[in-house]
């Protein structure tokens, strides 16, 4: 940067990224102190070097500040675990797959394992099975992102959600903003619930 820069000419730059030619490193600095900006390397292998006038303060703040942003917005998806057995009666299925509903509208991916147990082992199908039926339950919300596998007694199958966990974070933000809004409009709401509206009168 500025006098930093040890070659006899550049490829310069101006600062809205119009191609001003190439100049003597003096009559480029000379340019960058007439207009109080910076001539900054941004391209040292090329022949001549590419040069550009900016403002190397402010761009180092706008680089920051994206950054921030950036981290921010990342979220890391995380792999939950759901156990099952192959002979699972209906009200622990539903709320296994309520679970793995949960995890899925959260943007996490759901690891599903089916355990076996003593002749259970002889019948793999029956797992298999049950690991379609809840793909299926749960298409809406995620993909099969690794087929059933065996692995060991157990046997293995991996979903992914459709939506990113950025995406699920920021509706999850957007509906508690949404659930916190104005009160007045909740009662209103109530007082033409007619249930609610006979609650005051006087019971027989």
């Amino acid at each position: 940067m500025n006098e930093r820069i040890r070659v006899p000419e550049v490829r310069l730059v101006g600062p809205n990224g119009e191609q001003v030619g190439i100049v003597s490193i003096g009559d480029a600095l000379k340019l960058a102190q007439e207009s109080d900006l910076d001539l900054v390397e941004v391209a040292a292998t090329a022949r001549p070097p590419v040069c550009k006038l900016m403002d190397y303060g402010k761009f180092k703040y706008e680089s920051a500040m994206k950054a921030r942003e950036a981290r921010r917005n990342q979220a890391h998806t995380i792999i939950k675990e759901i156990k099952l057995r192959p002979k699972i009666d209906p009200h622990d299925y539903e709320t296994k797959k309520g679970h793995v509903v949960r995890f899925l509208k959260a943007g996490d991916k759901v690891k599903v394992t089916i355990m076996f147990r003593g002749r259970e082992q002889s019948r793999p199908e029956l797992g298999f099975r049950l690991l379609q039926r809840l793909a299926e339950d749960v298409t809406d919300l995620g993909f099969v992102e690794s087929q059933p596998k065996q692995d060991g007694r157990n046997m293995i199958m991996v979903i992914g959600p459709h939506k990113k966990k950025a995406e699920a974070k920021a509706e999850k933000a957007a509906a508690r903003a949404r659930t916190s809004g104005d009160p007045a409009e909740g009662e209103a709401d109530m007082s033409l619930d007619p249930d609610m509206a006979g609650a005051s009168e006087p019971q027989e």
